[in-house]
């Protein structure tokens, strides 16, 4: 049986603004019905890269191919309008002069019968039926949102291509439309390659994600493997909060004051950081201040001093000053928890969720 090829295939792709490389080198592949999201912060080519695979901008070197077919490389280019690729952006776009039918049915060709039906179809699945007749300026940001995911539906696209489509919604509307979109998409077997610099966004949309960094894809797979087995200390940070601690190699071992630490594959003598998320310090509430008890299974406690205390909603943060260093480090805890400032207490490292990375350079 033949494979199936991916819907979306783009092989090193490279963009250069004035002799500057911002997007560089950059592959990946998007399965029909498959939800792909480049991730990354600003600035660091996840647009440049949209816009090569819609047409609207030519690399420089590379190749785009939509099922198994080539559609542009630098001599061969397939035109924009026949490349099968739908849009979204951060705006909606919509034509301010035209009916939301009219915003639907644009681009669409066929008779006006088919036209309508297949306009009134889409409309009414994305819950605006009642709207045909309305202008955007009377609709509010989700129902313009609706309107212009029908839109890009309307002529079939085999894939979608999403710009920070929800970025601009309210939060109480964002996820119900976002589930509500990629729903929809998934029905229609639409590869999605999806852009966002919103790390909650892509772990909740995502079924893969390419984690973008100065024009490359430092690391790529499922969110579950992106978050629990990142790349470098920057990968960790961009998901959430750190706590670093440094220490020299001596023997694949790294002396802290929570204990040793195993450094596979990093030579004698060269330091590393240690890196933590917030919600693995967790706090011995048992000694509260005393002295270390040996029974405790996550190694060694270190003392800080309690320098600030917030609650955050579902849970609290308390910031430490360590007694060994004088350094600051996080802790997540569940529901209240407002210790005074100049309370000590003991800290332990979840030594299973911690990241060892080689100090660079």
């Amino acid at each position: 049986m033949d494979e199936i090829p991916p819907r979306l295939e783009i092989k090193n792709l490279r963009r250069l603004y004035d002799g500057r490389l911002v997007v560089d080198d950059v592959s990946l592949k998007v399965m029909p019905g498959q939800v792909t999201c480049l991730l990354g912060p600003s600035g660091c080519g996840k647009s440049t890269t949209l816009r090569m695979i819609a047409g609207v901008e030519m690399q420089d070197s590379g190749e785009i191919w939509v099922d198994g077919n080539l559609i542009c490389d630098t001599i061969y280019r397939v035109p924009p309008e026949r490349r099968h690729i739908g849009l979204m952006f951060q705006d909606f776009a919509l034509f301010p002069h035209l009916r939301v039918g009219e915003n639907v049915a644009f681009g669409l060709t066929g008779d006006k019968a088919e036209k309508g039906a297949r306009v009134e179809t889409l409309l009414e699945r994305v819950g605006m039926g009642k709207y045909l007749d309305a202008y955007p300026h009377e609709l509010s940001g989700g129902e313009q949102q609706r309107v212009a995911l029908a839109r890009a539906l309307a002529p079939r696209p085999r894939i979608m291509l999403m710009d920070e489509p929800f970025s601009g919604l309210d939060n109480r509307l964002r996820d119900g439309i976002r589930d509500e979109t990629l729903e929809i998409l998934r029905e229609q077997d639409t590869a999605v390659l999806l852009v966002t610099h919103e790390p909650e966004e892509a772990m909740r949309m995502a079924d893969e994600i390419a984690l973008m960094r100065r024009g490359r894809i430092v690391q790529q797979g499922a969110p579950y493997n992106i978050y629990n087995a990142p790349a470098d200390r920057d990968s960790v940070a961009f998901f959430s909060d750190i706590n670093v601690i440094r220490g020299d190699v001596k023997g694949s071992l790294v002396e802290t004051p929570f204990g040793q630490f195993l450094a596979p594959g990093v030579m004698e003598g060269h330091e590393v950081e240690i890196v933590i998320r917030p919600q693995h310090l967790k706090i011995d509430f048992d000694r509260d201040g005393r002295g270390p008890n040996p029974t405790i299974s996550d190694g060694t406690p270190a003392r800080g001093i309690v320098q600030r205390a917030r609650f955050m909603g579902s849970e609290s943060l308390v910031e430490f000053k360590m007694d060994h260093d004088g350094s600051i480090l996080k802790a997540t805890v569940p529901n209240v928890f407002l210790p005074a400032t100049g309370k000590p207490l003991w800290l332990m490292i979840r030594r299973d969720r911690c990241f060892v990375f080689p100090v660079e350079g």
